[in-house]
């Protein structure tokens, strides 16, 4: 089942994905700060930590938002950072953070469909995408692009969120999740359907397990692993092209 923030629009899930973005994007940061408590800066820093053991000259974030992911991947010391989004809001904000960190000169966003990557093959040395495979129209064709501008032995990371499977700590999530927090989203962003997308979304994503199976079996990728994080709130992707 396609999940789509917009049910009563006609347009793709790429198209309404990219105008929820546009909407969100003067609150994104602050919302990803609320609603997850901070702890999302943990998430984005241990899964860049993983990519430490290999030096990565080229890096590639996709879905990239308003920059947090490729600012945290500076960590790895690469030569060039760039971030592509499909939403030219969420890259304005982005834009402007770069230039208050005076970081312009290491990472360069722009604006690109994650599906259709606009890079040559065996380009980048590492893929990274936080919290934006799910959104994609096409799951499988938008890893296998990303798989496609890695060069051979280079690697994916993907962050993404995933639904808690423990007692007590499930229900209370379940909670949190489906009531409190798209009511907090919607007072803050504005947007009535936003922050009710982002449960449904993650509920239909295959996470764990089935996941590892895409990238492997569909995908191609290989020594793929996962990595839950908080409870199993979210989970890390490792994998190797």
């Amino acid at each position: 089942m396609t999940v789509l923030p917009y049910k009563d629009q006609r347009q793709s899930k790429k198209e309404q994905v990219a105008t929820m973005f546009n909407n969100v994007s003067p609150k994104y940061d602050l919302l990803n700060r609320l609603l997850s408590m901070g702890i999302d800066i943990y998430w984005r820093k241990r899964a860049i930590r993983l990519l430490k053991k290999e030096p990565h000259d080229m890096i590639l974030d996709v879905a990239t938002g308003t920059g947090d992911f490729a600012i945290e991947a500076l960590s790895l010391k690469p030569k060039k950072i760039v971030g592509v989004d499909i939403s030219e809001g969420m890259l304005e904000v982005g834009r402007k953070k770069l230039e208050k960190l005076k970081l312009t000169d290491k990472i360069t966003l722009a604006l690109g469909d994650s599906e259709k990557l606009n890079f040559e093959d065996n380009t980048f040395d590492a893929a990274t995408v936080a919290f934006g495979v799910r959104n994609y129209e096409n799951l499988v064709q938008g890893l296998a692009d990303m798989k496609r501008v890695l060069k051979p032995g280079g690697s994916l990371l993907v962050l993404e969120f995933s639904m808690p499977e423990t007692f007590p700590f499930k229900q209370i999530y379940n909670f949190y999740f489906k009531n409190i927090l798209p009511m907090v989203g919607r007072m803050i962003s504005k947007d009535s359907s936003a922050y009710t997308y982002l449960p449904e979304s993650v509920e239909e994503f295959p996470y764990g397990e089935r996941f590892v199976n895409i990238l492997k079996n569909k995908v191609g990728f290989k020594s793929v692993r996962c990595i839950p994080l908080t409870f199993g709130i979210s989970s890390i992707y490792l994998a190797k092209k």
